[in-house]
């Protein structure tokens, strides 16, 4: 009975022992619920800290305040004529479309975390903007103000911004300090305004360290905009007037990545002017350019289109062939050149990932189109290419000008 009772009193503590485990053990600690996190809007890292508000949470009589974005108030397409006073909270305002010729200091006075505006499409114009309405919203980060009618640049604007979007406005003149105070900017839309040579003189984007795209689309410039920030990776600058690029230009702009000229002047193209490691995008279509030029291994897609080329020497474009360090150009758009023959087949050894040339019609007479040999040339087939060819009988080479517009856009149009 001695052992019996001691292997009782054992078996009785090691119950008691697992019971207390139990018992100080919280099985809610696994099914805790996830803590309330801040909803990301716009940029997370800089997000303000907004105060818990009740709901329904304030909005303007004339605007909708959805109940799932209650920091967002919608006023677009409303036929407004003025801006609505603004709640404290709204970190997102969007007044696009509507008939606002002014912006008055009024409706900001109590805001604080607003973060992006949009005001584009309405009838604003430059001298109508409060002085420095912009400037005194400590967070914003972006502003639309694209098809307005400005005449300037609007300025003061706050150190915190990073984009800026002002195309299709009428905008001539930059005033001097008009990009000062802007260190945080990464995108600035320009394009579709009046600005010439004459305006960019004054070398107004050389201090935006952290410029990494820049449209200048359609405007009046006859050259290439001086002093651009080496932080620069997406250039736009078609549909100008432009005839040359320096030699050197792009030596201090190492981070190209897109770089679209197509619609100017260009007659020579120096040798290694595109000689940049990272560019993938080099469209310099609708010119007036009689020979190619040095391709950079990095490049995947060239557009050339429209030109006034006879004969593509493979040689200028790649001078030496690399195993270990192969091009990696994948398309190639020639279409209204003035081109008898294709290219040679060289090209293939030296651009062992290309996959289209598009030949399209080209413009060997004056009065006459002709189209060479094949249209189309595809290199490679993908697996569902060659089962629609074997149910076909045929390969459908033929491609449209939609197609060729989709290409066009690898990087949207503004690349945003």
């Amino acid at each position: 009975m001695g052992i019996l009772s001691q292997l009782s009193i054992i078996h009785l503590l090691w119950a008691v022992t697992v019971f207390c485990q139990y018992e100080d053990y919280d099985f809610e600690d696994e099914y805790e619920e996830v803590p309330d996190q801040h909803p990301f809007y716009f940029n997370p890292s800089t997000q303000a800290e907004v105060p818990h508000f009740p709901f329904p949470v304030e909005c303007a009589r004339e605007c909708f305040c959805p109940p799932a974005f209650p920091l967002s108030m919608y006023c677009d397409h409303r036929k407004l004529k003025m801006i609505p006073n603004i709640p404290s909270h709204v970190q997102q305002l969007y007044l696009q479309s509507n008939d606002i010729e002014a912006v008055p200091a009024g409706p900001f006075s109590n805001v604080t975390f607003l973060r992006e505006i949009n005001l584009s499409h309405n009838k604003i114009k430059f001298h109508m903007i409060d002085h420095g309405v912009f400037a005194k919203l400590p967070n914003l980060l972006q502003i639309h103000l694209q098809h307005n009618e400005l005449e300037e640049f609007p300025f003061p604007l706050p150190s915190s911004l990073e984009r800026l979007l002002l195309g299709f406005n009428k905008i001539s003149r930059l005033s001097g300090n008009a990009l000062e105070g802007l260190p945080n900017i990464t995108m600035l839309d320009l394009c579709n305004n009046f600005l010439d040579d004459s305006v960019l003189q004054g070398k107004p984007f050389l201090n935006m360290k952290n410029l990494m795209q820049l449209n200048l689309c359609n405007n009046k410039l006859q050259t290439m905009p001086p002093d651009l920030p080496s932080s620069l990776m997406y250039l736009s600058l078609e549909n100008n007037s432009i005839s040359y690029v320096p030699e050197n230009y792009f030596n201090r702009l190492p981070k190209i990545i897109a770089l679209r000229m197509s619609r100017n002047n260009l007659q020579n193209i120096p040798r290694n002017t595109f000689n940049l490691p990272n560019l993938l995008e080099l469209n310099l279509g609708h010119n007036k350019l009689k020979q190619v030029f040095y391709i950079p291994r990095s490049l995947q897609h060239l557009y050339i289109e429209d030109n006034d080329i006879e004969f593509i020497n493979v040689t200028l474009m790649c001078p030496s062939i690399d195993p270990l360090n192969t091009n990696q150009l994948t398309y190639i758009r020639v279409d209204q050149n003035k081109l008898t023959i294709p290219i040679s087949t060289y090209a293939f050894f030296c651009f062992p990932h290309i996959r289209t040339i598009y030949y399209g019609e080209q413009n060997v007479n004056a009065n006459k189109s002709t189209q060479l040999r094949m249209t189309v040339f595809r290199r490679f087939l993908t697996r569902e290419e060659y089962h629609e060819a074997d149910e076909d009988h045929e390969i459908q080479d033929h491609e449209t000008e939609e197609e060729h517009e989709a290409e066009d856009n690898y990087f949207h149009p503004y690349f945003q």
